[in-house]
């Protein structure tokens, strides 16, 4: 009986362990400024990805945890007006962006992070935008878009993003609140810029460190974690210094697109928004604010919502 009993006790065990692993982890973004206003349809209006992570193997002890991630994605930009009437008049160019990536993280002991990741795809009608953005409005029974013929000719896509975030302060762990300085670089075909910027978090319980906190993905974990709860409000002011976009300015191969600008270089952004998680659930909410990008007057900065959904799995 006392043999049943301890068999029983190490099973109960070993199952609960088996639970509370939880290394990889799939989910979806989705931006749109429709989150944030009904009338603010206008600049980077839709975006849709989804992705997949899991932990990869890590033998160095500065590093508390690697991952692996793949990701496809959808960005779709059009002017601020896209009613008939305005076919002839943009004050942005429309533009799709469908993408493929692959990319590692890297979490260290000290909380610092950094994330590099490889994107292939194509800016133009291969990206499928006008398709996209003129089947969602048709479903959802909003306006008709007109105007996509001044499309941003194809371009193809080959970029290199790296993020790096470094946790200020770090000898010391504050429960409910904690600051980060944060850079990223793109450089590629599509994009080339780099900004910096801070990011706090501010906890409505006690904040986790953040190797293993859904703040820049690391919720993954091969240690056994039970009850794990999470929820956090952030803000992330940066500058941003940009050097191309081929969705304002066109190829870099070709001046054929019917419609391209110059460059605001300098611009402002913020982020701020919501982070939760409970056990194998990840969601959060963010308002981003992105300022002016291109050089002509009648264009100003813009906003739009991003919802995150993941689930981890074992």
């Amino acid at each position: 009986m006392r043999n049943k009993k301890g068999f029983l006790t190490i099973l109960v065990f070993m199952t609960a362990l088996g639970f509370g692993q939880r290394t990889s982890e799939i989910g979806f973004i989705t931006d749109n400024d429709l989150y944030t206003s009904s009338k603010n349809d206008m600049y980077y209006t839709n975006g849709l990805e989804f992705f997949y992570q899991f932990l990869s193997k890590n033998d160095n002890e500065r590093i508390n945890k690697k991952t692996t991630e793949f990701r496809v994605g959808q960005h779709i930009y059009n002017p601020r007006y896209i009613n008939e009437s305005a076919v002839s008049i943009n004050n942005r160019p429309f533009a799709g962006y469908l993408f493929v990536e692959a990319g590692k993280s890297f979490f260290y002991q000290n909380e610092s992070v950094l994330k590099t990741n490889l994107q292939l795809g194509y800016v133009g009608q291969n990206a499928l935008g006008e398709e996209m953005q003129k089947g969602f409005h048709n479903l959802i029974g909003y306006k008709k878009v007109y105007g996509w013929e001044n499309q941003i000719h194809n371009a193809l896509a080959t970029q290199i993003h790296t993020m790096f975030s470094k946790k200020i302060f770090a000898s010391k762990h504050h429960d409910f609140i904690d600051f980060h300085f944060q850079s990223e670089a793109n450089l590629g075909t599509i994009f080339t810029g780099v900004s910096t910027g801070l990011l706090t978090r501010i906890g409505f319980q006690k904040l986790l460190r953040v190797y293993d906190s859904n703040l820049h993905g690391a919720s993954v974990s091969a240690i056994p974690q039970i009850d794990v709860r999470e929820f956090y409000f952030y803000i992330a002011p940066s500058f941003n210094y940009q050097l191309y976009d081929a969705t304002i300015q066109g190829s870099l191969f070709n001046d054929t697109s019917p419609v391209t600008f110059n460059l605001e270089p300098f611009r402002f952004n913020i982020e701020g928004g919501l982070k939760f998680r409970r056990n194998n659930l990840n969601i959060s909410y963010a308002f981003i604010y992105k300022g002016k990008e291109q050089a002509n007057n009648d264009i100003s900065g813009y906003f739009y919502g991003s919802i995150r959904l993941s689930y981890l799995l074992k």
